[in-house]
């Protein structure tokens, strides 16, 4: 097995060891011995299988708790300030969200919501309801449910976007108006920092093994195990049976990857041209405004000398959501095909696409504040427009798409090289 430090594994093999299975390439290995601070990786994808976060437990319930605070302040505070011509206005976070309603975007207001206010605050409380009580040596009813719940939420939860949404915004309107950042936007950042100190600091495995710790006896045949996808529990338990742990159902491999993933991708690729076609947004200046494209909207921030800006935009809401689904079609092809090479690139490919996937909300963020903020009549008013509806949804198709696809089913081929 390779580790990224000097563990080493466990030499002998205990009559009733448990089974570690890569969650990536679905390969077998004994639990490794890690010091503090250690991890161990898959000998085959190099996907990471077990960490070492020694009282891991104070740490993030610390953390969590800070960041449940800062979440409550940036909701009731004011996040931003504009001041332009005597006339002032301030909006939160959830009225930014709320103001697209006024223009009939309610699947936008929806989406924003969610993965602004709802999501990150079942994953603070899931997490908190589980954690503290652990913390003391105790195990809540429910817990291995909470914590599942905890787990699918936190990728949805997308703070850390909408931060940089506020910071594109702010540097968008510097030259329009005085923007004040609010205590919400300091909040923001604080809330940020927690929420990944927190999540960099949690040892999930740990979190399940003291929630309930199953004991597997060892065969030399290891045929029939199955790894549950949302625990990581390697059991002998039947196909579409609960997991003894955690209770959800369990599969070989996601049930119909390709196919459901086919069909979200192509949804995801023919909305992308409306999306480009239809203008996200109207700002209008002392009563002159023209509608702006996601591409004619970064050509009028390179024409301002705001590369930076223009470089952030151009990458989150063209070359991420384009590349996403151009690497999903690569890996559906490569694997209906029956390709027996280039497992780890494709591998690669397919972390890139989770790690970085979700920021072209950020577009969707900064519409959202500047539609909210900028409202000043004949001064200055910036309007969203029905580009940003068709924007969301390839956003959260091709999230979708790249949940579907199991990317076991890469390394499938694998088994079958190695053995011929």
């Amino acid at each position: 097995m390779a580790l990224r430090s000097s563990c080493r594994l466990s030499e002998a093999v205990r009559e009733e060891e448990h089974w570690l299975a890569c969650p990536e390439c679905d390969l077998l290995h004994r639990p490794p011995l890690l010091a503090a601070g250690e991890e161990a990786c898959c000998r085959r994808c190099g996907g990471v299988l077990a960490r070492h976060r020694p009282d891991h437990l104070k740490r993030c319930l610390s953390l969590t708790l800070a960041a449940a605070l800062l979440f409550a302040m940036a909701n009731v505070s004011p996040l931003l300030m504009l001041r332009l011509g005597g006339r002032e206005t301030s909006m939160t976070l959830l009225e930014g969200a709320l103001e697209l309603g006024q223009h009939g975007l309610w699947d936008v207001v929806v989406l924003v919501v969610l993965t602004s206010v709802l999501f990150p605050l079942l994953h603070f409380s899931a997490l908190l309801y589980v954690l503290l009580p652990l913390s003391f040596g105790h195990c809540v009813p429910g817990a291995a449910l909470w914590f599942r719940a905890a787990e699918l939420f936190s990728p949805w939860g997308m703070i850390g976007v909408y931060m940089l949404g506020v910071m594109v915004a702010v540097v968008k309107l510097a030259d329009l108006a005085t923007v004040t950042p609010g205590i919400a936007t300091y909040a923001l950042g604080g809330l940020v920092f927690c929420s990944t100190a927190a999540g960099h600091a949690l040892d999930g495995a740990d979190v399940w093994r003291r929630i309930g710790v199953m004991t597997l006896h060892e065969s030399r045949c290891k045929a029939g195990l199955i790894r549950c996808h949302a625990c990581g529990l390697v059991t002998r338990a039947p196909e579409k049976h609960p997991c003894p742990r955690c209770r959800a159902p369990l599969h070989r491999r996601k049930p119909r990857s390709l196919q459901r993933t086919w069909t979200l991708t192509l949804a995801a690729a023919i909305l992308y041209v409306p999306a480009n076609l239809y203008p996200i947004m109207t700002v209008t200046r002392l009563g002159q405004g023209e509608p702006n494209t996601i591409l004619s909207g970064v050509i009028a921030l390179i024409e301002e000398d705001m590369w930076p800006l223009a470089m952030i935009v151009f990458m989150a809401s063209v070359v991420v959501p384009l590349g996403k689904i151009m690497i999903l079609i690569y890996l559906l092809v490569s694997v209906q095909r029956g390709h027996d090479g280039r497992f780890k690139e494709r591998m690669i490919l397919y972390r890139l696409m989770e790690t970085f996937g979700h920021w072209s909300m950020v577009d969707i963020f900064l519409v959202t504040i500047l539609a909210s903020l900028v409202k000043m009549g004949t001064l200055a008013t910036i309007e969203p427009e029905i580009g940003v509806s068709f924007f969301g949804a390839v956003v959260i198709l091709t999230l979708f798409a790249a949940r579907a696809f199991d990317p076991r089913l890469i390394w499938d081929r694998a088994d079958d090289h190695d053995r011929g």
